[in-house]
């Protein structure tokens, strides 16, 4: 007997089970992922396997500053793919690394000569960055901040401020890595408590004649976009002048123009003695360097840095492009101009009757978060109705995150290429979301 079902197209709903269920018996578990299946993307939008449309608050976890696919981005890595795609640079090295790495020379904060690596992910530039660090100081101590992510491996988890999920499991992190409290006025932790901690450990924890270097994030990502106050960050520079310690500024996140300026360290008027980027850096290929003083740089041995991978060509033609079009579309000022846009309208909604679940708004340019409570009084954080609103957003079409130290915070991530039409549309998503969530809970 003929099978009926020959021939016919599985539904959009069966083939987001099946994608699933492939997803469950092929990838590792500790692989975390949400349950939309993307297909196809263009600049703010994504649609997944069902054919749902959604705007993307998330840009690939500030991946996507210029938007998926831009253009000049995606005409440039067409055009480098005819000439070749991978030689290793240490083996045939290419113009186009060389002029990415001018590029950023120039760019990053700081008058003092600087020279670039390229590698390809975030926590690549933070080990290679510490290995410079170490290498030209000598020392082998680093200290980074509570609440602070620099990647997943095993120095990046080391670095991380937050045990559960990044260090879990994971043993024994390796030795002379601190962690002093960043400041967060919200939750009670002022700048001067902050640097008190930092300078008691440095007289009971750590010589600082040890430390390396002081990594810290100008503006924290996985920590709940707190940000770095200016004043902080100018007294890590003292400090570190003071003792000989180098600053690193991680700007994997908070890079790329996504603060309204080219790297969000400019805001403080601070320069780092090293700056590591990635995320937005390639405009969606894999991409990051590490940029900095020129004599720290080339503290390592020839061949200690590197990697095949490292500085793609494909991806150093979109860092090309991608530095191109946020010149060309003052996407500087656009960041300025949404994260306006963000705060002023998510500050208006928190103060409406219902919704002091919103304990704080906070962010620096386009990245943004608002931070949910049961109450006010307490500040006490509330993950449970934080995935709430986070799934609610996702039924109605938008794709935001969570973040924080007490998973309580909702980052807003938009490319900075997003049309304010879209950007209004998501905050009214927003807003009808926080407003399900609560009504859900009261009825609980």
């Amino acid at each position: 007997m003929q099978n009926q079902n020959a021939g016919q197209e599985k539904s959009p709903v069966t083939v987001t089970k099946d994608l699933k269920s492939r997803r469950d018996a092929a990838v590792a578990t500790g692989v975390a992922t949400r349950g939309i299946y993307a297909v196809r993307a263009e600049n703010a939008e994504l649609w997944d396997a069902e054919g749902k449309r959604y705007v993307d608050f998330a840009a690939g976890i500030a991946v996507n500053n210029t938007g998926h696919r831009h253009p000049k981005v995606m005409q440039a890595v067409a055009e480098q793919s005819q000439a070749f795609t991978h030689t290793c640079f240490h083996v045939a090295p290419y113009e186009s690394y060389i002029t990415l790495a001018e590029r950023l020379n120039a760019a990053t904060p700081g008058d003092f000569a600087k020279k670039t690596m390229l590698v390809t992910t975030g926590a690549e530039a933070v080990e290679n960055a510490v290995k410079m660090a170490r290498a030209y100081t000598g020392r082998s101590g680093v200290i980074a901040f509570s609440g602070a992510f620099h990647g997943r491996t095993l120095m990046g988890m080391a670095l991380c401020g937050k045990v559960n999920p990044y260090k879990k499991a994971f043993g024994a992190m390796p030795p002379e890595v601190l962690h002093a409290p960043f400041p967060n006025a919200f939750h009670g932790v002022s700048v001067s408590d902050s640097l008190n901690v930092l300078e008691n450990m440095l007289r009971s924890s750590i010589d600082p004649e040890r430390v390396a270097a002081i990594i810290i994030e100008p503006v924290q990502g996985e920590g709940g976009f707190v940000t770095a106050p200016p004043n902080f960050l100018r007294a890590l520079r003292k400090i570190c002048d003071e003792h000989g310690i180098l600053l690193i500024a991680d700007e994997v996140q908070a890079g790329i123009a996504r603060t309204g300026k080219l790297f969000a360290f400019e805001h403080s008027g601070v320069a780092a003695d090293l700056v590591v980027m990635a995320k937005g850096l390639a405009g969606g290929f894999p991409l990051s360097a590490v940029t900095g003083r020129a004599d720290i740089v080339d503290a390592a041995p020839v061949g200690g840095i590197g990697g095949t991978y490292a500085g793609n060509p494909l991806a150093v033609a979109a860092a090309n492009a991608v530095l191109d079009v946020i010149v060309e579309e003052d996407l500087c000022t656009r960041a300025a101009e949404i994260g306006d846009m963000l705060t002023s309208r998510l500050q208006s909604i928190a103060a409406q009757p219902g919704m002091e679940v919103i304990g704080e708004v906070r962010g620096l340019g386009a990245m943004v978060a608002f931070e949910l409570v049961t109450d006010r009084t307490t500040n006490a954080p509330d993950p449970a109705l934080t995935q709430a609103i986070v799934a609610e957003a996702e039924t109605r079409g938008l794709i935001i995150l969570p973040c924080g130290t007490r998973a309580n915070s909702i980052r807003l991530l938009p490319p900075l290429t997003t049309p304010m039409a879209q950007v209004n549309e998501a905050l009214d998503i927003i807003e009808a979301s926080l407003e399900a969530a609560i009504n859900t809970a009261k009825a609980a």
